[in-house]
């Protein structure tokens, strides 16, 4: 190759190189606002990469560098329910300097539901733990640690500061304000790049993909320039392909069908009275609210004062049930121990299966009618009332059922469950009857149409044709359906309670 050869070449890699990086110290705010996770390395000046993108489970992460810290992702309080709007820090399962593989547990995070473990997605090492372990009220986006792709990093954020974060997280915005008017015309405004830092990579420019997200986009179909990625530097990871796949099938009948924020929850709530501090002749103690108090606080006030309300009463025969019940355990010689919950609701899902307007959700504009019983079953922890949610129950065996109600209900009172665990369903189940309550009215799980209130069996004279008396002593079990009457009409909560009683009394049918 002659000489010209070779300075020609070598000019067209240098100029390919200088086109294809964008942490050129002299990058334009719009080139930095389309780099998706590109960090600008020291220089005189501070300079962010693009601001923000959502993991899978909620959480939010900004790449940052200056010349006084290194690369690093700043992480913050991550959204882990749809109602959540701010969490309280719980116990840390990573120590500074600990490295991080995707899908390690990062710390658990009280949500306004339960206490959730938080799995981060990335690989990296813990910088800095900006909200140590009993932080409370933390904002959603708050800063909560510092993750660096380098090891040898971490020993730069030893003296790092929650409020540095803090400023540094607002920052990209005035930036992106600023650096237009230095750097390009006029034309090129904030909102125009901070437009362009949602989209996803533009053409000609490349894109960084782990392996098996490649593998996984191109068994799916999946043109990866239509993904933002949320690893390291904007490389697109597997997670974000699952979440492409997920909200691309989902996004418009989600969209249609968001019902509007609760009214409670939308309003600026008024100044609440402080605490007292507890003293020896205050005579009462005042307990502060948690987040899931307060959330089921919100959520029944506003279900009792929006949804028309109306309540069914129906008195079942246990007789059959608890001798069929009887049978299957002895049978099973302690491999599984079915209970009276566990018919109930297999026979609630019969029962929704035979008249599906009352499997239905309040939507707004519309009525939703769900294909599956998904019932979710109310259960009493130390934090409050939760109802994980045992999917698909009519397509369930009554072994089946119980292994799940087990499973669930102890998650829940370990604060254990993932968000898709409890939000959700089609018809929800509160059982009393442990407590010896025989009967009582409940509030319905907004928005569902209907939940059933079920009490304790107790004995009671019954008409019996067969008996030399005309009567004999049955176990009868009380039930209340609470049922919105915006969904379902009185005669077609009959129906269910019919149905429901039919099950219940000939619990054969339900093995079949």
């Amino acid at each position: 190759m002659s000489a010209s050869r070779s300075s020609n070449v070598a000019r067209l890699l240098s100029r390919s190189a200088r086109l294809a990086s964008p942490r050129v110290a002299g990058a334009s705010a719009r080139h930095i606002a389309t780099a998706r996770f590109v960090s600008v390395r020291p220089s005189a000046t501070q300079r962010f990469g693009s601001v923000s993108a959502q993991q899978g489970n909620g959480i939010k992460k900004r790449q940052y560098s200056s010349k006084s810290y290194p690369d690093h992702q700043l992480i913050g309080m991550p959204a882990l329910s749809p109602t959540m709007t701010q969490g309280n820090v719980g116990q840390w399962q990573k120590s500074v300097g600990d490295k991080i593989e995707p899908g390690d547990v990062l710390v658990e995070i009280e949500t306004d539901k339960a206490q959730m473990d938080f799995e981060f997605q990335d690989e990296g090492y813990l910088a800095k733990i900006l909200a140590p372990t009993g932080t409370k009220d933390l904002a959603i986006d708050a800063p909560v640690a510092i993750i660096v792709e380098n090891e040898s990093d971490v020993a730069a954020f030893a003296d790092y500061s929650a409020d540095q974060a803090k400023a540094e997280s607002a920052a990209p915005a005035q930036e992106s304000a600023a650096a237009p008017a230095a750097e390009e015309t006029k034309k090129e405004s904030a909102p125009v790049a901070a437009k362009k830092q949602e989209a996803p990579p533009s053409d000609g420019e490349r894109i960084f993909a782990s392996p098996m997200a490649k593998t996984i986009a191109k068994e799916k179909n999946v043109d990866l320039a239509q993904v933002k990625g949320s690893g390291p530097r904007g490389r697109i990871v597997k997670a974000d392909i699952e979440a492409y796949v997920a909200s691309g099938a989902s996004a418009k009948a989600a969209t249609a069908a968001t019902p509007a924020a609760p009214a409670a929850a939308a309003a600026a709530p008024k100044a609440a009275p402080k605490a007292a501090e507890a003293s020896g002749s205050a005579g009462f103690t005042d307990i502060p609210l948690t987040n899931m108090r307060k959330v089921i606080a919100s959520r029944l006030t506003e279900a009792k004062s929006t949804v028309p309300h109306y309540y069914l009463t129906q008195n079942i025969a246990m007789d059959k049930v608890n001798k069929l019940r009887q049978s299957l355990n002895t049978a099973a010689n302690g491999s599984y121990k079915l209970s009276v919950n566990d018919f109930v609701i297999k026979a609630a899902a019969s029962a929704l299966r035979d008249v599906p307007e009352v499997n239905s959700s309040w939507q707004g504009e519309f009525i939703r009618q769900h294909h599956h019983a998904d019932i979710a079953v109310a259960a009493a922890t130390p934090a409050g009332l939760i109802t994980p949610i045992v999917r698909t129950c009519d397509a369930k065996g009554l072994k089946a059922i119980s292994a799940d109600v087990r499973e669930l209900v102890g998650r829940a009172r370990a604060n254990k469950l993932k968000p898709e665990e409890f939000q959700g369903g089609s018809f929800t189940i509160s059982n009393l009857g442990m407590y010896g309550i025989t009967s009582f009215s409940a509030i319905i799980n907004s928005p569902h149409s209907a939940i059933l209130s079920v009490g304790a069996s107790e004995p009671r004279l019954v008409p019996d044709e067969d008996a030399e008396k005309g009567f004999s002593v049955s176990q009868v079990m009380s039930v209340q359906l609470s049922a919105d009457h915006r969904v379902v009409d009185g005669a077609i909560g009959a129906q269910f309670l019919k149905a429901f009683k039919g099950y219940l009394e000939n619990p054969l049918t339900l093995l079949l």
